[in-house]
């Protein structure tokens, strides 16, 4: 009778590319109200074929979480660092130092800092992300955590991690491209991408936009969600954007 083969040779190519990606975590921060919604079901997808691969996969839904959108005095607990003249950037960055933000901050923050991947799922509210979303950055990415001058863009202090802007919109591509009546996408993008992820250092990847949703059949929508989970296979092989003006403005 042969011997049998030791297990790892006998690993095929999908277990190997599993078994390389055990051990990433990944953070979808969600901002939908609602479950059944097509960004319901990108985040839905998102998580299942990231697990399939071994990733950890959390989720912030912010709004299932009720997250505090709003930057206040509220987010230091313990005394301010100038009781005479409140300024949150100054306050945020005392308090991360001493450990006396919140501890929804403190919650959040820590789920970041554990993450590979960032992925931002949302609908496109007025050319940019929900305001819970924006308020999310607002409030958790605060100097110290995440940058800290001169460490910002490229030295910021998430240059680690990697992220990926996923959104609907409520127009067709066709508005959104360059010559359209929206303008190019790229051009929304450099706020969020550029002026937040990268600003804190992240590498971002190639965002996955689905158009106007609401106005396509069932059986497009279906496509959209199988076109994400077909990138979703091959996520980590991908090449972060150049981040820099020309791919947003050329």
């Amino acid at each position: 009778m042969r011997d049998k083969q030791p297990c790892w040779i006998l690993r095929t190519e999908a277990t190997e590319c599993c078994w390389k990606m055990a051990g990433r975590k990944v953070l979808i921060v969600y901002a939908h109200q609602e479950p059944k919604s097509l960004n319901g079901a990108l985040k839905t997808v998102a998580v299942e074929e990231l697990s399939k691969q071994g990733c950890t996969v959390t989720v912030s839904d912010l709004y299932a979480m009720q997250f505090e959108p709003r930057a206040t005095r509220n987010d230091i607990v313990d005394c301010l660092h100038n009781s005479d003249e409140f300024n949150y950037g100054v306050e945020t960055w005392e308090a991360y130092k001493r450990g006396g933000l919140s501890n929804d901050l403190i919650e959040e923050q820590k789920k970041v800092q554990e993450a590979d991947l960032l992925i931002f799922q949302f609908p496109l509210y007025w050319f940019s992300m929900p305001a819970i979303m924006k308020g999310w950055m607002d409030r958790v990415l605060v100097q110290g955590f995440a940058h800290e001058f001169p460490n910002c863009y490229d030295s910021g202090l998430l240059k680690n991690k990697l992220a990926l802007f996923s959104f609907t919109t409520g127009g067709s591509k066709e508005m959104y491209a360059k010559g359209g009546i929206n303008g190019d996408t790229r051009y929304l993008l450099w706020p969020m991408q550029h002026g937040i992820m990268h600003f804190c250092g992240v590498k971002v990847l190639e965002p996955h936009i689905c158009f106007a949703p609401e106005y396509v059949s069932e059986e497009k929508r279906k496509e959209m969600l199988l076109a994400w989970a077909q990138r979703l296979k091959t996520l980590w092989k991908e090449e972060p954007i150049n981040c820099s003006p020309e791919w947003y403005f050329k």
